[in-house]
């Protein structure tokens, strides 16, 4: 009883961490969000004089309640997809009047107009719901169309951007570092406990390094959508323009990063076989694989701190040329495979370092080749 307490009350207190962890990372978008949705609505009101400007408030938190990253897209589909709508609903319950078989016929043809036009779901879908607002509960009067709505729609939009770029942006740097890092921890951690098991001839600790690989893929759509959301944030908000440089680290890095894992993936496969065939195992070939990990521990740290990834470039060459010691004294059929996998993940990791494509294999190719004997000629 007391042991199923004590478990209770682990997972209880590791969900209140978690509820409270992911309350820290979004309450600047709720503040955000409930800001631009306030400003909105003063905005309409009171400078443009509409009477209930509901359209302004609620334009203003669908732009900001989308993922980062794709608010700017997001703000013209919505005020476009509002024109839409407003336009449809009007014009078609100016001419027809209200009823269910209006409100049909207004949806259908609004819905038909977005996609004439081009538009994503999100711009048919708003277009769809703004017919709907239009067609039951504003409908147009006997006096003629408004063109109210729109103009709130067009106030909410443009408030939720500035909001976004002016007032509380997002730090693009701890956006993208917080993504980066769980998945270079597992591309790292892969590599390193790969080393262990290959030193200590350990199947079971390399089918684990190899599961936790095969499942950093979310983290790597993870990083991507981060750097989107970074690119919007350093395009619209001026005070953080100057995160520009350090951001492009990570856009170039990105790329390579998740070549490395997929490298890395085939790297730990083909160890699985080596351990399993008994093949032979230089100790140069564990040390190549293990100083990959600490070159990917070394390129977070250093994209981190905003630096070039000097100390990441030269343990990945280190590996390279481990690898070249390694083919020299012998290895099997999986083994050299290990060596080609080694000398392409060093590469990608040189190119995530931000060296160009031929100067990185240049360099792994000379730091390989060091210690390979040429080839007798026929």
């Amino acid at each position: 009883m007391a042991l199923a307490t004590d478990g209770l009350a682990r997972r209880t207190g590791a969900d209140l961490r978690d509820r409270l962890r992911r309350v820290r990372m979004n309450v600047l978008l709720a503040l955000q969000t409930g800001i631009a949705a306030g400003l909105a609505w003063l905005i309409a009101h009171e400078l443009i004089g509409h009477s209930a400007p509901f359209f302004a408030p609620i334009a203003a938190v669908i732009t900001l309640a989308v993922s980062v990253g794709q608010r700017l897209r997001r703000a013209f589909e919505l005020v476009f997809g509002v024109a839409i709508g407003i336009a449809v609903g009007d014009l078609l319950i100016y001419l027809i009047g209200t009823g269910p078989w209006q409100v049909g016929l207004v949806v259908t043809l609004a819905i038909v107009t977005a996609i004439f036009v081009g538009g994503g779901s999100a711009l048919v879908t708003q277009a769809a719901s703004s017919a709907v607002l239009v067609a039951t509960l504003t409908p147009p009067t006997i006096t003629g169309i408004s063109y109210d709505r729109f103009v709130d729609a067009l106030v909410g939009g443009l408030v939720g951007l500035g909001v976004m770029a002016l007032l509380l942006p997002l730090n693009p740097l701890t956006v993208v570092g917080r993504a980066a890092g769980p998945a270079l921890d597992v591309l790292g951690e892969g590599l390193t406990a790969t080393a262990e098991a290959l030193a200590s001839r350990d199947t079971d600790r390399a089918e684990a390094a190899l599961a936790r690989l095969r499942a950093a893929e979310g983290d790597l759509r993870t990083l991507q959508e981060a750097i989107e959301a970074a690119s919007e944030t350093t395009a619209l908000a001026p005070v953080r323009w100057r995160a520009r440089g350090a951001l492009n680290q990570y856009v170039d890095a990105a790329e390579h990063v998740a070549r490395a894992l997929r490298n890395s993936r085939v790297l730990v496969r083909r160890a699985l076989t080596l351990l399993r065939d008994g093949e032979p195992l230089p100790a140069e070939l564990v040390e190549a694989v293990e100083a990959l990990g600490e070159a990917v521990g070394w390129l977070r740290r250093e994209l981190a701190d905003a630096v070039e990834p000097v100390a990441a470039r030269e343990r990945a060459l280190r590996a390279a040329s481990e690898a070249g010691v390694a083919y020299a004294a012998g290895v099997g059929f999986s083994g050299s495979v290990i060596v080609a996998q080694v000398r392409s993940t060093a590469v990608d990791l040189v190119r995530a370092s931000g060296v160009n494509g031929s100067d990185a294999n240049r360099l792994v190719r000379r730091a390989v080749g060091r210690h390979v004997p040429p080839s007798p000629r026929g």
